[in-house]
């Protein structure tokens, strides 16, 4: 590449980063993911359209799987371990048996239907099944949706993209056929416990050892944990484990433990999730040539929709949650927003890569379906939550909540905004009944700051700087998080001021 090359990809790749930052305001108040329009704008700027030739399928590949990675490290990292633990083992089914399930039911249906291949049917379910994250939780911004129902989303959406990467590069391989479905099954079940294994152990490793190494700069801590991620992921790949296993957990182990900085690592990684799912999204944009699909892969693609929607997503939700009890409601709502994004068209690569036959048609059937799927669920799912009574009251959107650690006091600083359905509105701060050691330490109101008193109403809009020690961190949150939801005597009976639990319809067996 020359200068003047290079001077040109950071003009053009500057004003692209521009326009996707600015198109993400225009994707949430729409309740579309973003996806839609960062692979818009990578149609725009292909052959097609602006002239930029890109169909280097081995460098496409390798650069997905590395935004993958980034993506995966974020999530880990900024996903805590006590809000998703609860629903780990639904999520666990779902990201296991759920998939199983819908990769052959796609894949039978459309042998049967269509007559395609084995091998094709069977691609075409493995790279259709997966969730995906960015997908699911940008329209979900706009649902009230209750914690038990957010929780398995978010577990199934970072556990289901490693056991579907390594079923899709076995169907690829040139000895597909030669090995029985228990070895296969095997092999998956063994490279995932190897990548658990070493996630969890990489992650244990880093975590002790920042926690005993006094970096010279705040800026290093976050390069330094996600470089233990990237570790994770290249040392379980290179021992032949599963490399997208081992980097979620290390992160998830990683962000859960008491580092330092954690406020900077948050805000870096998630910058860089950003700017990996920009890249990612417009670089399979133009990899995508509109002009070589044929009306057979669009009619394929609608109809594998439609198979994916209303017949594989709802039986494997149905099979794999039936041990948990789960209400009839909340399975068709886990129906409806199983969404898929970038993961799917990045999955259709693997056997692009491998030169499979028919790769090409099945890349452009991806691409199709997760395009006109995505147009139609995302923006009905507030009417599904509503048609179907999903309750949002346990999911807090009267309470925006952020949290500054105070390193050398072993406390954090939490800022609290009052948001207009909150009761916190004409409580005293003396009837918030804080656990003992936390208090209010500054309101700030309309653009000026106080000290406040026991005998201070707070109001709507009021922003709260609230000291706590780090130990009480938690039952700080849930009691103002009481209030807010109950007014001033939640949690009375109790005498905590903790809100009493509501039953979930997620339950473990």
């Amino acid at each position: 590449m020359t200068v003047a090359e290079l001077n040109a990809f950071l003009l053009y790749g500057s004003l692209v980063v521009l326009l996707a930052v600015l198109a993400v305001r225009a994707s949430v108040r729409f309740g579309l993911p973003s996806l839609l329009i960062y692979l818009g704008m990578g149609l725009a700027l292909g052959e097609g359209a602006l002239g930029i030739r890109f169909d280097d399928v081995q460098l496409a590949h390798a650069l997905a799987f590395a935004a993958l990675v980034v993506i995966l490290t974020e999530g880990g990292l900024t996903t805590r371990w006590s809000d998703v633990r609860p629903a780990m083992l639904p999520a666990l089914a779902l990201a296991t048996v759920g998939v199983a399930v819908s990769v052959l039911a796609v894949a039978v249906i459309m042998h049967a239907l269509l007559g395609l291949d084995w091998q094709l049917a069977l691609l075409l379910g493995a790279v259709t099944s997966p969730t995906d994250a960015a997908a699911v939780f940008s329209v979900l911004r706009r649902v009230s949706l209750p914690r038990r129902l957010s929780r398995v989303l978010e577990a199934e959406s970072g556990l289901n993209d490693a056991p579907t990467v390594l079923l899709v590069t076995m169907l690829s391989a040139s000895s597909f056929g030669q090995e029985s479905v228990p070895s296969v099954v095997g092999l998956i079940v063994l490279e995932l416990f190897v990548g658990g294994v070493l996630g969890l152990l990489i992650g244990w490793g880093g975590a002790w050892a920042l926690r005993r190494v006094a970096l010279p700069s705040s800026g290093l801590y976050p390069l330094a944990i996600v470089s233990f991620a990237v570790l994770a992921y290249g040392v379980t790949t290179a021992l032949h484990g599963s490399g997208f296993a081992a980097v979620y957990i290390a992160s998830l182990v990683l962000g859960n433990a008491e580092l330092p900085h954690r406020v900077a690592v948050r805000s870096f990684v998630e910058g860089l999730a950003w700017l990996a799912q920009i890249g990612l999204f417009v670089m399979l944009g133009l990899l995508a040539w509109p002009s070589r699909f044929n009306w057979s892969e669009v009619v394929v693609a609608l109809l594998a929709g439609v198979v994916l929607s209303f017949v594989a997503r709802p039986l494997s939700v149905l099979l794999s949650l039936l041990p948990f009890r789960t209400s009839a409601r909340d399975m068709a709502f886990l129906s409806w927003t199983g969404l898929r994004g970038a993961v799917p068209i990045v999955l259709a690569t693997i056997p692009l890569a491998a030169d499979v036959p028919g790769a090409e048609r099945l890349f452009n059937i991806v691409f199709v379906l997760v395009v006109v799927f995505t147009l139609v669920q995302a923006p009905v799912l507030p009417w599904v939550g509503r048609v179907l009574r999903i309750d949002g009251g346990d999911t807090v959107l009267d309470l925006d909540v952020e949290a500054a650690p105070l390193g050398r006091l072993d406390a954090d600083l939490m800022e609290i905004r009052i948001l207009p359905r909150s009761k916190l509105a004409n409580v005293e701060v003396s009837e918030l009944r804080l656990p003992q050691g936390a208090s209010v330490s500054l309101i700030v109101r309309e653009g000026h700051s106080f000290v406040p008193d026991l005998r201070t109403v707070l109001k709507i809009g009021d922003d709260l700087l609230v000291v706590t020690p780090r130990r009480l961190r938690d039952a700080t949150e849930r009691r103002l998080r009481a209030v807010s939801r109950a007014g001033r005597l939640a949690g009375w009976l109790e005498g905590r001021g903790n809100p009493p639990r509501r039953r979930s319809r997620l339950r473990r067996p």
